[in-house]
C-alpha cells in the first residue's frame, strides 16, 4: 500500500481511482466490508483502490469535549489499512484550513483533481465540507457533473441488528470484553509502546514484566488481568497481561500495562512492543497478603497458558 500524507504527496496523474472516505478508527469489520467493496469495484473497472482518511478524529479539532478516545493511533491505522490489500491511503491533516473548505471545493480538490475518482463509496450518513454541509445527495449531483459514480453502503450488523461501530467496540473494551471486541474488529485489540523500567515488583514476586510507557498507542481495555500476546521485532510470545493501578501496592500509575511473557525472561527495555489482548481472566483485586497474590498470579499464568498454548 502506498501512503500519501497530504494532497501534495499524491503524484500528478494519479488514478483513475475508486475511493472511500472516513475516519476508519480501528479498521473494524464494518470498515473492512467497505474496503472489500471498493477493491472489487476497482478490480472490475481497472481503477486504483484508495482510502481517504484523517490524521485525527475531526471532533478533536471541532468539538474536543465530545471527541472519543481513538481505538488506534495513526500509525496503527495505517498498518491495519495496509493489511486490507488497498492500493493507497491518502492521509489528510484535519486542521482549520481543511475544516473550512466548502463541500463542493472539497470534492473538486480531493476526489476530482487529486485522485481522478471514477467511483466513490460512502455511508448514508456521510458528511463533508465546512460545517458538514455536504451530504450524499450533493455528492451524487457532483458525481454527475465531474464524472464519477456514487454508491451508498449499508451498515454491517452482525448481532441483533446492531451495526458494527467504533462506539460499540469502545463500550466492549471499557467492560474488558476483549474477545467480543476482537470479533467486531477482525483483529485483537492491541496496545503498542516502549518498554520502560518499573518498580520491579513483578520480578521480586517471580513474574518479571515488560512495563509499557503511559504514552502507549491504542485504547487500553478495562482494569484486570488478561491472556494475550507480546510481539517484539516480529516474534510473538504468549503472555499474561495486567492492566490497572495494581491496588495491592501504593504509588502505581493508573492504567499501567504490564506483560509477563510465559516461561521465559527477555531483555525488552527500550524496545517498542505490541501487546494484544485475547481474553480477560479476572478483574483487578486488592490482596491482603503477598502469598495470596503470588498464588493467584500462578493461577493467572496457568489459565493464560491454557488459552494461548495448550
Amino acid at each position: 500500500m502506498k501512503t500519501f500524507k497530504g494532497l501534495d504527496a499524491v503524484p500528478e496523474g494519479f488514478g483513475p481511482s475508486a475511493v472511500t472516505i472516513g475516519k476508519f478508527d480501528g479498521v473494524h469489520n464494518g470498515h473492512r466490508a467497505v474496503i472489500d467493496r471498493i477493491r472489487r469495484i476497482a478490480a472490475d473497472d481497472d481503477l486504483r483502490s484508495v482510502v481517504v482518511t484523517f490524521d485525527r478524529n475531526p471532533l478533536a479539532l471541532l468539538a474536543p469535549d465530545k471527541c472519543p478516545d481513538p481505538l488506534v493511533s495513526v500509525r496503527q491505522k495505517l498498518e491495519l489499512l495496509g493489511s486490507t490489500g488497498i492500493d493507497a491511503t491518502l492521509l489528510l491533516p484535519f486542521d482549520r484550513a481543511l475544516a473550512s473548505v466548502p463541500a463542493t471545493e472539497f470534492v473538486e480538490r480531493v476526489l476530482v483533481d487529486t485522485l481522478n475518482a471514477k467511483a466513490v463509496l460512502v455511508g448514508s450518513d456521510f458528511r463533508y465540507g465546512a460545517r458538514g454541509a455536504g451530504d450524499v445527495a450533493l455528492l451524487q449531483d457532483l458525481g454527475h457533473t465531474f464524472g464519477f459514480t456514487v454508491e451508498v453502503v449499508g451498515d454491517v450488523a452482525p448481532e441483533d441488528g446492531r451495526r458494527v461501530s467504533s462506539t460499540w467496540i469502545r463500550e466492549l473494551l471499557a467492560d474488558g470484553d476483549v474477545r467480543h471486541a476482537t470479533r467486531l474488529l477482525g483483529h485483537a485489540p492491541t496496545v503498542s509502546g516502549i518498554v520502560v523500567h518499573g518498580a520491579k515488583r513483578g520480578r521480586e514476586l517471580g513474574f518479571p514484566t515488560a512495563n509499557l510507557t503511559p504514552e502507549s498507542e491504542g485504547l487500553i481495555p478495562a482494569d484486570g488481568v488478561y491472556a494475550g500476546w507480546l510481539t517484539d521485532a516480529g516474534t510473538r510470545y504468549p503472555a499474561a497481561i495486567s492492566v490497572g493501578d495494581n491496588p495491592t501496592f501504593e504509588g502505581v500509575p493508573k492504567k499501567q500495562v504490564e506483560a509477563y511473557v510465559l516461561d521465559r525472561e527477555l531483555d525488552l527495555y527500550d524496545h517498542v512492543v505490541d501487546v494484544e489482548f485475547v481474553e480477560r481472566l479476572r478483574g483487578m483485586v486488592a490482596f491482603t497478603s503477598i502469598p495470596d497474590l503470588i498464588e493467584t498470579m500462578h493461577g493467572d499464568v496457568d489459565r493464560a497458558r491454557e488459552i494461548l498454548v495448550d
